[in-house]
């Protein structure tokens, strides 16, 4: 295994790929990122433990959702036994992933824990009736410790981007895969950014579609209808585009196995 560089309109071509591979099988895709926000959500009920463990289990969903990419593209339906994929390889993989996913969880907590430091309330408060006031969107853009940890997250998602490919297909150890997934998301970083800002294009787009269909169909029953189903869908073909950054970002003597 070794680094591929590719060239920065790739980032373009990951966000079509994402998106036409989850139409392939929008059911399959969707349903799983389903099942793995619905997880999170029951476990996220038991206070700390329970959001501790969330977080530890996203690089092993990261790595099923990935192989589940990998089944789309081929044309096959991916099972819902597909989103246990980390823990289907044996003690020493399954092990492996566990320290990674030990690994998020910490890195994830010290940025908020940073972030609090400097503002302890970050997320915006809703009023009744589920809207958010003008006033709290800028008070929480006005905020520091988003903007801290914003700047914390960053490298933390590149050196968590590419590493459960790595531990679990390529046997590289949690500790170096962090160190080369970074390098690959910066040695990569023109096509990283514009898959980023690809994402963001589709992300305000849909936005500017649902509410002009809005506005002419429904006003608001019809927006709140369908922004669920939107959020979704875009979250699910988000996820399936991870696997072809890290397909294109390697190159392997021979392709990795799925158990």
């Amino acid at each position: 295994m070794k680094l591929n560089l590719v060239p920065a309109r790739t980032g373009f071509q990951w966000v079509k790929l994402g998106a036409r591979t989850f139409f392939r099988q929008p059911l399959g895709m969707a349903g799983l990122f389903f099942m793995f926000m619905a997880t999170v959500s029951v476990l996220s009920i038991v206070p700390f433990i329970g959001t501790l463990i969330a977080m530890a289990l996203v690089p092993a969903a990261t790595l099923g959702l990935m192989a589940a990419t990998r089944e789309a593209e081929q044309g096959r339906f991916p099972m819902p036994s597909t989103l246990i994929t980390a823990f289907r390889g044996g003690t020493p993989k399954t092990r492996s992933m566990l320290i990674l996913g030990a690994m998020y969880a910490t890195a994830l907590m010290l940025v908020l824990g940073i972030s609090a430091l400097f503002a302890p309330n970050i997320a915006p408060v809703e009023l009744p009736g589920g809207e958010v006031s003008p006033e709290r969107v800028r008070d929480l853009l006005n905020n520091p410790g988003l903007w801290v940890a914003l700047v914390l997250y960053v490298p933390v998602v590149m050196a968590f981007w590419h590493a459960p490919a790595l531990v679990f297909w390529h046997g590289v150890t949690p500790a170096k895969s962090l160190f080369f997934s970074f390098m690959a998301c910066w040695a990569n970083k023109g096509a990283m950014l514009l898959y980023s800002l690809g994402w963001m294009a589709v992300i305000m787009l849909s936005g500017l579609v649902l509410n002009l269909l809005a506005a002419l169909l429904g006003g608001a029953a019809l927006l709140n209808l369908l922004i669920y189903p939107l959020v979704l869908a875009l979250a699910a073909m988000f996820h399936t585009s991870i696997w072809f950054t890290v397909r294109d970002s390697f190159v392997t003597e021979t392709p990795p196995v799925t158990p």
